[in-house]
Protein backbone atom coordinates (compact mmCIF):
# COMPACT_ATOMS: atom_id res chain seq x y z
CA UNK A 1 0.00 0.00 0.00
CA UNK A 2 0.84 3.90 -1.22
CA UNK A 3 1.43 6.46 1.37
CA UNK A 4 -1.41 8.05 -0.43
CA UNK A 5 -3.46 4.99 -0.54
CA UNK A 6 -3.07 4.83 2.98
CA UNK A 7 -3.59 8.43 3.67
CA UNK A 8 -6.89 8.08 1.55
CA UNK A 9 -7.88 5.38 3.84
CA UNK A 10 -7.57 7.79 6.83
CA UNK A 11 -9.05 10.10 5.70
CA UNK A 12 -12.19 8.78 4.80
CA UNK A 13 -12.14 6.81 8.34
CA UNK A 14 -12.19 10.55 9.76
CA UNK A 15 -14.75 11.49 7.94
CA UNK A 16 -17.15 8.68 8.77
CA UNK A 17 -16.54 8.88 12.48
CA UNK A 18 -16.94 12.60 12.37
CA UNK A 19 -13.18 13.52 13.41
CA UNK A 20 -12.50 17.32 12.91
CA UNK A 21 -9.32 17.17 13.61
CA UNK A 22 -6.71 16.74 10.42
CA UNK A 23 -5.40 13.40 10.64
CA UNK A 24 -2.11 11.58 8.62
CA UNK A 25 -0.74 8.47 8.53
CA UNK A 26 2.46 9.89 10.80
CA UNK A 27 0.27 10.60 13.51
CA UNK A 28 -0.97 6.98 14.19
CA UNK A 29 2.74 5.67 13.86
CA UNK A 30 3.42 8.30 16.40
CA UNK A 31 0.12 6.91 18.71
CA UNK A 32 1.29 2.99 17.96
CA UNK A 33 4.66 3.83 19.81
CA UNK A 34 3.42 5.59 22.21
CA UNK A 35 0.62 3.29 22.79
CA UNK A 36 3.40 0.25 23.16
CA UNK A 37 5.72 2.42 25.53
CA UNK A 38 2.28 3.13 27.69
CA UNK A 39 1.37 -0.10 27.63
CA UNK A 40 4.34 -1.65 28.95
CA UNK A 41 6.68 -2.76 26.42
CA UNK A 42 10.32 -1.93 26.30
CA UNK A 43 11.79 0.22 23.78
CA UNK A 44 13.81 -2.35 22.14
CA UNK A 45 10.51 -4.07 21.16
CA UNK A 46 9.07 -0.84 20.21
CA UNK A 47 11.82 -0.14 18.12
CA UNK A 48 11.73 -3.77 16.39
CA UNK A 49 8.08 -3.36 15.53
CA UNK A 50 8.88 0.33 14.10
CA UNK A 51 11.90 -0.65 12.46
CA UNK A 52 14.04 1.81 14.00
CA UNK A 53 17.28 3.01 15.37
CA UNK A 54 16.86 3.34 19.03
CA UNK A 55 17.29 6.97 18.97
CA UNK A 56 14.68 7.25 16.37
CA UNK A 57 12.11 5.71 18.31
CA UNK A 58 12.43 7.63 21.48
CA UNK A 59 11.38 10.36 18.97
CA UNK A 60 8.30 8.87 18.65
CA UNK A 61 7.93 7.57 21.95
CA UNK A 62 6.32 10.01 24.74
CA UNK A 63 5.16 8.08 27.97
CA UNK A 64 1.54 9.34 29.34
CA UNK A 65 1.32 11.73 32.06
CA UNK A 66 0.69 8.49 34.37
CA UNK A 67 3.60 7.04 33.52
CA UNK A 68 6.21 9.58 33.82
CA UNK A 69 4.77 9.76 37.61
CA UNK A 70 5.39 6.71 38.07
CA UNK A 71 8.69 5.93 36.69
CA UNK A 72 9.80 9.70 38.58
CA UNK A 73 8.19 8.16 41.82
CA UNK A 74 9.78 4.65 41.35
CA UNK A 75 13.20 6.12 40.49
CA UNK A 76 13.37 9.32 42.04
Amino acid sequence: MSIFQAWTIIKLVAKRTDIKKSIHPHQLRHSYATNLLNNGAPIEVNQNLMGHERETTKIYAYPSGAMRRDLYRKYL
